[in-house]
């Protein structure tokens, strides 16, 4: 399992109120995130055909890009 560190922001009661993990736990978290995905889309292609690593990947990135223009 991955080990990440991280430091708890606790507000004027004491009370939990968020997390700061290192740049490198979250790049982590991020790639494993993201290939997880990848192996969804390569499963659950629309056209119920089974997509290459190379096209689940073209095609997430089409995605990443239209979420980020809107």
């Amino acid at each position: 399992m991955l080990e990440i560190s991280k430091n708890y922001v606790m507000d004027e009661n004491q009370q939990p109120i968020a997390v700061q993990i290192l740049i490198a736990d979250f790049e982590k978290i991020e790639e494993i995130l993201e290939n997880y995905g990848l192996v969804k889309l390569m499963d659950e292609s629309e056209s119920d055909e089974r997509l290459t690593k190379d096209e689940a990947l073209k095609y997430y990135q089409s995605l990443k890009r239209k979420n980020v223009a809107s």
